[in-house]
């Protein structure tokens, strides 16, 4: 299947970083509110990845650099910044439409519980904060993972959970080849029992 990515944790850090850049606070949710009616969304599709775009910009390394790191959590936990992108999110299926994709694949922290808590399949990964560390650790790069994921599950407005009907996945012990073929393995199955799939 053509399929088009959508990877939500990047617009996340990507609006973190312009509203550091526009010296905005987490701490004041009323400037990030007024920063946020000033912010044009676009997406810029590349080969399959879809690339959200602030004012014509799309991200780079910026988006993994300590500063965003530190903030994007708490940003993420404000009602504003949820709702700012709730239906730019949405909005990926028909970007993906639009340009002759035979589906999406969104991943995100809240994509199976809220954006689009009714898709055709769901998928909830876990995997041990110290092997996540771990992993990006080889990737050259520092994360609070402890600390994103405490703000990110009691944040009040669209927590991490997991929902009923998603299929759970633990891949601290597992490769990445291992995590797709156990998603591609639902997958099948599921697309096998659709009559005329």
């Amino acid at each position: 299947f053509q399929l088009m990515h959508a990877d939500t944790g990047s617009y996340y850090r990507f609006l973190t970083h312009e509203l550091l850049e526009r010296g905005v606070s987490a701490d004041n949710p009323e400037s990030v509110a007024r920063a946020l009616e000033n912010l044009p969304l676009a997406t810029r599709v590349e080969g399959r990845n879809a690339r959200m775009e602030i004012a014509g910009q799309t991200p780079g390394p910026e988006l993994r650099s300590e500063a965003v790191n530190a903030n994007v959590s708490k940003f993420a936990a404000l009602p504003a910044v949820r709702t700012f992108l709730l239906d730019y999110q949405r909005g990926q299926a028909a970007v993906a439409r639009s340009h002759g994709f035979a589906g999406l694949v969104m991943e995100g922290r809240d994509i199976g519980s809220v954006i689009f808590p009714d898709a055709t399949f769901r998928f909830f990964l876990r995997a041990d904060p110290e092997e996540r560390a771990r992993r990006r650790a080889r990737e050259g790069q520092q994360d609070q993972i402890h600390e994103r994921d405490r703000i990110d599950s009691s944040r009040a407005t669209a927590p991490l959970t997991f929902r009923e009907g998603a299929v759970e996945i633990d891949s601290t012990s597992l490769t990445l080849d291992q995590v797709v073929a156990q998603m591609s393995s639902v997958i099948e199955g599921g697309a096998a029992r659709k009559p005329g799939a």
